[in-house]
């Protein structure tokens, strides 16, 4: 079969290799997608300190049952699979912190994932329920974006995203996106997008349609104006910006809720923040750290009842052997999502 296996930073190679082979308790698959994100990007030129190479990439994965020998699990069902994996037996986990545990592993890190013809899903997916049924009328590529949309939802739920709020999105790729419709589905009053690139940010509201689209150096001005003053009662940062994290205490409401949702580079995590903003306005800054495997069950029903529609999203698919055009295509952010079809 075909694999994408990384190597080491600007070393992706589309490789032969031998089909896996599933062991006691494990699933193998047949991939049917398995969609790319920007943080395939970021381990294309930078690697990952969880990735030991040679290691097959993929983390948002869809696929049919081919061999099994796990209880409840047939050749032929569709299935969903999650991509961060909790130990499921540490205090966090115990407590339901599952999406802070701190053994946790991941598919395409610790495991190979699914930029391949064929791969195993590891006993210890199972055991925490990680691997979902695809619910019928919802196809492989949409079942694909299930993982990026469960960390969405783990990150409004943090942020208490709710009826009436005024919501603002910063960064319209996927994941802002995917922001956008999963705050009106949870009731926003408004949704806005806004971006530094204009280009993206029009491909994004073309599609999702934000109440407005905001670009340029006044974000805050902008937003002040379209709120009659207030601000935004939530304000996500969806992109990997210490300047957007600053400009979302700015813009936040009294009592908003800021949700630091795009991680910053590990060599420059630090942001400036005015702390008697926080004080006075009663502002509230949550992290959000991808999702647990109830979030990837939620997302596919929330996909299915149509109340976040994901396949418009999809704007290239490719074939395994391009997958590193795949990721370019990402880098440049000339796409929305871009899924991978081995």
């Amino acid at each position: 079969m075909k694999v994408a296996r990384f190597h080491a930073p600007e070393d992706i190679r589309i490789e032969d290799a031998a089909e896996p082979v599933a062991g006691p308790g494990e699933v193998k698959i047949r991939v049917r997608n398995c969609s790319t994100c920007g943080t395939d990007a970021k381990i294309l030129k930078y690697g990952h300190h969880h990735i030991r190479p040679p290691r097959v990439m993929g983390h948002e994965i869809a696929g049919e049952i081919v061999e099994t020998d796990a209880p409840g699990w047939s050749p032929g069902d569709r299935v969903q699979v999650i991509a961060a994996i909790p130990c499921g037996t540490c205090g966090e986990c115990r407590r339901g912190r599952m999406t802070v545990c701190p053994d946790q592993e991941s598919m395409g890190y610790h495991y190979d994932g699914g930029f391949a013809e064929y791969m195993v899903v590891p006993a210890k997916v199972l055991a925490v329920g990680g691997l979902n049924r695809i619910p019928d009328g919802v196809g492989f590529a949409e079942a694909s974006l299930a993982e990026p949309l469960a960390c969405v939802l783990n990150g409004q739920e943090l942020a208490r995203v709710g009826a009436g709020d005024d919501v603002l999105v910063i960064g319209s790729g996927p994941i802002g996106c995917l922001h956008v419709r999963l705050a009106r589905a949870r009731g926003a009053a408004r949704v806005f997008l806004a971006d530094i690139n204009p280009d993206r940010l029009a491909l994004a509201a073309d599609r999702v349609r934000p109440d407005a689209a905001v670009h340029g150096d006044d974000i805050v001005e902008q937003i002040l104006k379209l709120t009659e003053g207030r601000g935004a009662d939530v304000v996500i940062t969806a992109a990997a910006s210490g300047a957007a994290q600053e400009q979302a205490l700015r813009i936040a409401a009294r009592q908003g809720r800021v949700s630091f949702f795009g991680g910053l580079p590990k060599n420059d995590p630090i942001i400036r923040c005015d702390s008697n903003l926080v004080h006075y306005r009663e502002l509230t800054i949550v992290g959000a750290n991808g999702s647990s495997p109830a979030h990837n069950t939620r997302a596919l029903e929330l996909i299915a009842d149509r109340s976040v529609p994901v396949a418009d999203l999809i704007t290239h698919r490719l074939p395994l052997t391009e997958v590193l055009d795949g990721i370019d295509i990402v880098s440049r952010g000339a796409a929305i999502k871009v899924t991978i079809e081995p």
